[in-house]
């Protein structure tokens, strides 16, 4: 999971996925979350769909500056900083962030375990599984 969570070293996300965040966390690098906080208000519903990078430096580039922002609690969404907190993970995370060929080697093997992952079939089988604090749910409806 911590290999396939480096994906986020590209693309973007949405005010109100990180809105808890910038506001009410401890975990949080105070400059860092003043920054977000200049293009997402407090207020629920206000800019909801205003989009922040998810990687600050390179967020274009795929490499392991994600796993480096971590370190510094730069992690913009909550699962993403609970890979190092304090936790089993932190070491996993320290390693990505000084060596993007062992992230690059973990990344395509893990990518290709989830790619071999096959589905459940029949109606309303599915997959359920906990990344950090938050509960996801796959359903296959056939």
């Amino acid at each position: 999971m911590v290999a396939l969570s480096g994906a986020h070293t590209i693309g973007r996300a949405q005010c109100v996925t990180f809105r808890n965040r910038i506001y009410n966390e401890s975990n949080i690098d105070t400059s860092f979350a003043i920054s977000r906080r200049k293009s997402c208000p407090a207020a629920n519903g206000s800019r909801d769909n205003k989009e922040a990078n998810l990687d600050v430096r390179t967020p274009d580039r795929f490499d392991h500056n994600y796993y480096k922002q971590l370190l510094s609690n730069k992690g913009l969404l909550t699962p993403d900083q609970v890979l190092f907190n304090n936790g089993p993970t932190d070491s996993i995370v320290v390693s990505y962030s000084r060596s993007v060929r062992s992230f690059y080697r973990d990344f395509v093997t893990a990518m290709i375990k989830m790619g071999n992952i096959s589905p459940l079939t029949g109606l309303g089988l599915g997959i359920r599984f906990r990344f950090g604090c938050i509960r996801f749910r796959l359903v296959w409806i056939w």
